[in-house]
Formats: structure tokens, sequence, C-alpha cells
């Protein structure tokens, strides 16, 4: 597969960050090591697997609470 580099001007750059600290929560994640690769051998991306697995968590935790 070919990577192809676009470039992407300051404004955008300042656009998407901006827009990313609005609608996203940001969480520094330390795992064992070789956990990541245990990840990548059973998913297609790790922040996939990340935020499947929490919002599936969180669900059952909360749906216990009631």
């Amino acid at each position: 597969m070919e990577v192809v580099k676009i470039s992407v001007s300051k404004a955008q750059q300042k656009a998407t960050k901006e827009w990313e600290k609005r609608n996203y929560d940001s969480v520094n994640l330390r795992l064992p090591k070789g956990t990541k690769e245990r990840i990548k051998n059973v998913s297609e991306t790790v922040n996939g697997f990340i935020v499947t697995a929490t919002l599936e968590k969180l669900e059952k935790e909360e749906s216990e609470e009631k």
C-alpha cells in the first residue's frame, strides 16, 4: 500500500485540534507490556478495541446499578 502525504494548513490543524477538544475526552492509558500486541491480534485498531470494551463495560455497570 502506498502512503500519500497531504499537506494540511496550520489553520486546519488548529481547527481540528479545537474540534477534538470539544467533542472527545482524552485518556492516557498504560497497559502491561504485550497487551497492545494482544489487542492488535484480535481487533482492527487498538483505539477501537478500547472504546468498544469501555462502552460495553459502562453499559453493563450502569444497568446493574438500576
